[in-house]
Order: C-alpha cells, then sequence, then structure tokens
C-alpha cells in the first residue's frame, strides 16, 4: 500500500500531477494537462499540473484539493481516507471509481482491515 494515497482511495504516487511535480517533468505536465483539459471539458495549463499530494499540509496541490468535496468530508470527519467512514462507500466517490478502479480496490483493502477497536484511518498525518 502507497503512503502517498488520496482521501478518496487515488494513489499519489501514480498520479501523473504527482509524478510531474517529484521528477519536474515539463513534458508530463504538458501530456496531463492536455489529457485531463479534454477529460474535465476545463482548459487546464501545464503550469498548475503540481502537487505534492492531496493530503499534504505543506506544499503545491492541484488547485481542485482546495475545494474537493472528499477531501473536505474526510478532514471534517477526522479519517486519513474514506475507508473507515461509516457512509462508505458513498456517491461522492462514485466519479473516482469510474476513472480509477484501483480507488475503489485499495480502499476496500484497508475497510477490510478496520475493526471499530482500532479506529482504523483516524486521524491525518501532517505531512509525508
Amino acid at each position: 500500500m502507497s503512503a502517498m494515497l488520496g482521501s478518496c482511495g487515488i494513489d499519489c504516487a501514480l498520479c501523473p500531477a504527482h509524478i510531474a511535480t517529484s521528477r519536474n517533468d515539463d513534458a508530463l505536465r504538458a501530456k496531463t494537462a492536455a489529457e485531463w483539459s479534454k477529460m474535465f471539458g476545463s482548459e487546464i495549463k501545464p503550469e498548475n499540473i503540481n502537487c505534492k499530494g492531496c493530503r499534504t499540509d505543506t506544499g503545491v496541490q492541484i488547485a481542485h484539493c482546495a475545494v474537493c468535496e472528499i477531501r473536505i468530508c474526510a478532514e471534517g470527519r477526522k479519517v486519513e481516507n474514506c475507508a473507515p467512514c461509516p457512509d462508505y462507500p458513498c456517491g461522492k466517490l462514485d466519479f473516482i471509481f469510474k476513472a480509477d478502479a484501483g480507488a475503489k480496490d485499495r480502499l476496500d483493502a484497508i475497510k477490510a482491515k478496520c475493526k471499530p477497536a482500532r479506529k482504523c484511518g483516524k486521524g491525518r498525518k501532517k505531512d509525508r
């Protein structure tokens, strides 16, 4: 399991924005911006493809992180990811699971390990 898991189950280590930032790879930024612009029907500029991970408290993030309802919900419930949430899985995750089936698999694996006594996934790590 990656230490860079977003609240929604996306593996940040596999995310092209995170990879482009880590490698300072402008070609990957341009490619990702073009793909995401088409995918989301909105212009995304290569210079906006910078992210240290959606759950980091320091460093750059994709602009969507500031308004992501999944991230905001997880922070409000004080969970690292959606797996320990009593409402998991909920409709907020549908578009993520369609885009990245692995996200559901990762959260399901965490959920399977969670036991109420352990309070699996409670609390946030400040930084990675």
